[in-house]
């Protein structure tokens, strides 16, 4: 949340361990979203309603300009409940003290819902005079978003319907409910709505540890969300992140006008026998999020602010690639940097056959991988590449011929990064809805030792990678640009810097 400003990141956190376990809500603030300062934590288990864990919640910004936090405890009952925290001193700017007062816990799962999965309260939003919340859970394998009402924060009604639910897709964790502008890139607090408005209903899989999203109407006069019929409302739908991203959350950052995502770079699989059961992650970097001008989908970019660490900067202009070819990219430090490509596609004549059959577009990136020769493409950038490319992080399109239409593959394949054959190394992917016409796109991917962030046509597909590489690591890492498709693809203009270490916990 930001907060007079400040921003204030809460996380689960385990200070005992890098796994899964001992759970509090760890709490660091900055004023840049940047540079950032570790507290003791806001929150951790102590009353009956949450001795058994302090789990995941939201912050909301309460008239008077006083924050509140809601969150779900583990009461003695092994119960999913839902509980209040409010800061102790709001003259002290950094809101080191929580308190919980002994009105909790202040919603209960009643007998229809399943007690073990009930948590995650969102962000609260208000529309005449009544506040709103959601809480995910399901019903069998109904995903569901439950509503609840209140008119003083403190006590709350279920409604009598859902605001929303799919069925076959499980468990609903971390749901997170916004509007968005139908038009720029403003950003918007919660609880607007209107003609101009859409709204982002996302959740995270508990079944699949993926997200998806759908964009469509809130209908604040009957508490009811119709999702458009842009995107599946399922396990294939839009996705924030097609990598390795989970439980993420937004929040509208008042100051600048712009609503940002954090998401959460998990090692859930890490290893393949995945001993530690852990979920440990990072946060990924922060960024803002609007409506796309078709109105079908989100884009995303990195927080401008994520600009401020560039240091060394290298270019490259009108650089051919030919079939086979790749260039170092050699100048600055290439396990932590920022690089931003446009390439130009001078013929799609040769774009391969695209099957219909081919639906999931990791299981085509696993089977045309980066040294799959194509027609157009596999074309892109190695990431944290050893001297002689016994390990690589390759990020890169390909391009399919379909009736009528071209079909863009963008994939971040963790196959070759790491000479450990115990990890987890999944190829990424996802489809990237961009007009060809121009002859152009582009790529940028924020490298930062073991994770690559990558955004593709200017935000439209992204993709989160965490990699483990032996052999690529701080001043032993490369970058390149290659090319193994028939037909030649030119790097029209490549921008690359070194990036400078914030401050961090």
């Amino acid at each position: 949340m930001y907060y007079n400003g400040i921003y204030h990141l809460f996380y689960q956190y385990n200070p005992k361990g890098a796994v899964w376990g001992n759970i509090v809500w760890a709490h660091s603030v900055s004023r840049n979203l940047i540079d950032w300062e570790a507290l003791e934590p806001a929150i951790y288990p102590s009353k009956p309603f949450d001795i058994n864990g302090c789990w995941s919640g939201s912050a909301t910004i309460l008239p008077g300009n006083k924050p509140a936090i809601l969150y779900t405890g583990i009461d003695t009952q092994q119960r999913q409940v839902q509980n209040i925290a409010l800061p102790a001193n709001l003259s002290d700017p950094y809101l080191r003290k929580w308190v919980k007062p002994d009105s909790n816990p202040l919603v209960v799962p009643d007998v229809s819902i399943n007690a073990s999965t009930f948590r995650d309260p969102t962000t609260a939003w208000r529309v005449n005079g009544h506040w709103r919340i959601l809480v995910g859970g399901r019903k069998k394998r109904r995903g569901i978003a439950y509503l609840y009402r209140s008119r003083d924060f403190m006590t709350w009604i279920k409604a009598k319907h859902p605001l929303h639910s799919a069925q076959n897709t499980g468990n609903w964790e971390c749901p997170d409910f916004f509007p968005v502008a139908l038009y720029g890139e403003r950003g918007l607090d919660t609880s607007v709505t209107g003609k101009n408005v859409r709204h982002v209903l996302k959740v995270s899989l508990d079944l699949t540890r993926y997200e998806y999203y759908t964009i469509g109407r809130y209908y604040p006069e009957i508490d009811r969300y119709i999702p458009g019929n842009t995107s599946a409302d399922g396990w294939s739908g839009l996705r924030y992140d097609y990598g390795n991203f989970y439980a993420s959350k937004t929040f509208f950052d008042a100051e600048k006008k712009r609503r940002i995502l954090w998401g959460w770079a998990n090692e859930s699989d890490t290893a393949a026998n995945d001993t530690a059961k852990g979920w440990a992650g990072i946060q990924t970097i922060p960024r803002t999020l609007w409506l796309d001008k078709g109105k079908k989908q989100l884009l995303q970019w990195p927080i401008e602010e994520v600009n401020t660490l560039r240091g060394q900067k290298i270019q490259l202009r009108n650089q051919e690639l030919k079939m086979g070819e790749h260039v170092e990219i050699s100048g600055i430090t290439a396990a932590q940097a920022d690089v931003e490509v446009t390439f130009s596609l001078p013929s799609l004549d040769k774009a391969e056959e695209f099957d219909p059959r081919w639906v999931n577009a990791q299981d085509l990136c696993g089977m045309k991988g980066s040294t799959v020769q194509g027609g157009v493409g596999p074309f892109g950038l190695l990431t944290l590449a050893s001297e002689h490319l016994e390990e690589y992080t390759p990020v890169f399109f390909r391009i399919f011929k379909a009736k009528g239409k071209h079909v863009v593959l963008m994939c971040s394949d963790a196959k070759s990064s790491s000479l450990r054959t115990e990890l987890y190394k999944p190829s990424f992917a996802g489809f990237v809805d961009v007009d060809l016409k121009d002859g152009v796109l582009s790529l940028r991917s924020l490298i930062d030792h073991s994770v690559v962030e990558s955004f593709g046509a200017g935000g439209k597909t992204c993709i989160t990678s965490r990699v483990y590489p032996t052999l690529a690591v701080s001043k032993k890492a490369h970058l390149h640009a290659f090319n193994n498709g028939t037909e030649a693809v030119t790097i029209k203009k490549l921008n690359a810097w070194t990036m400078h270490r914030p401050q961090m916990n």
